[in-house]
């Protein structure tokens, strides 16, 4: 792992107990201007982009990106009481009510990819090539087969939820799990229970190897995942690094970092699409899931948000 001090959500409730989070550098000496802290998705981390994006930043720059890997709401809810300099998140509907509310400046869509619907090889709700996820979701609970939903408040159970809703479906079904975990241990446990589950591609792309599972549904427009950055506002506390934030969300819309996301591969795979600085607002209809099945022409989300050039 590269020398970042990286805290998911488990171990941040530990860390936090008597500390602000400024004081959980791994580099104490260093000035509070050479620490970045970064609030933001497990997705990022899972995946492995961060960890192929961040040393050359922080070796030319000469600070430390200090990334805290939780859930989109709880990335949320730190930006808002100040605990970070700045977020990176998938919800495009949460986004957009921590800037209208205050909490959060110059938003920036950063990259995007999208959802799948995973699930055993057996496929028992008969979903497999479905194009239409609400009824893919809807014949899942009909049949009352195993689904592992994160139940975090995470941008992907923001989405799994806001689909569970478009399909006119309480995900009430007895062999529904809300585990409360990430997207990693999610995946894990579809896996050994050969349960459906929600996941980003990029995560899924990372980790299938490790997985008995399939890509069961995809391409359905509704499925599109953009991730954005947002600077947490000054104005509301003292002592944020807004300066060193403002300079690695900009560096992260530049052509050298929008290149850097694009180039990041695994097995030869994409696992993410630079968005070229767009606002992830322009996608939320389509996020939010207004979007109706798959494009014209059979192109799936992911081919529908190619960046403008």
């Amino acid at each position: 792992m590269p020398h970042r001090h990286i805290l998911s959500a488990r171990h941040l409730l530990g860390a936090i107990a008597g500390l602000s989070l400024g004081a959980l550098s791994l580099q104490p000496a260093q000035a509070a201007d050479d620490i970045i802290r970064l609030a933001t998705t497990t997705s990022t981390y899972n995946s492995g982009l961060l960890d192929n994006l961040l040393p050359a930043y922080e070796r030319a720059n000469d600070v430390t990106v200090q990334v805290i890997a939780v859930g989109t709401g709880k990335a949320l809810r730190m930006g808002q009481d100040g605990d970070v300099d700045l977020v990176m998140t998938h919800a495009p509907g949460a986004e957009r009510k921590f800037v209208d509310a205050g909490y959060g400046i110059e938003p920036h869509g950063v990259m995007y990819n999208d959802f799948v619907l995973l699930g055993p090889k057996a496929d028992p709700a008969n979903v497999e090539g479905m194009s239409d996820v609400d009824a893919a979701l809807a014949r899942i609970a009909e049949s009352n087969a195993g689904f592992v939903s994160r139940g975090d408040d995470s941008g992907t159970h923001k989405k799994e939820l806001s689909l569970w809703a478009s399909a006119d479906v309480v995900p009430d079904f007895s062999a529904y799990k809300a585990v409360g975990q990430g997207m990693g241990k999610v995946l894990s446990m579809a896996s050994e229970l050969q349960d459906y589950t929600l996941s980003d591609r990029g995560t899924w792309l990372a980790m299938q190897d490790k997985l008995d599972l399939s890509v069961l549904v995809e391409g359905d427009a509704r499925l599109f995942n953009p991730y954005q950055v947002i600077l947490v506002n000054p104005a509301n506390h003292e002592g944020l690094n807004t300066e060193g934030a403002r300079a690695l969300a900009q560096w992260l819309i530049s052509r050298e970092g929008q290149q850097a996301i694009d180039d990041f591969r695994l097995k030869g795979q994409a696992l993410f699409h630079a968005s070229h600085g767009e606002t992830g607002f322009d996608a939320q209809k389509t996020a939010d899931g207004s979007g109706a099945g798959q494009a014209a022409g059979g192109e799936t989300a992911t081919q529908q948000a190619a960046p403008r050039s």
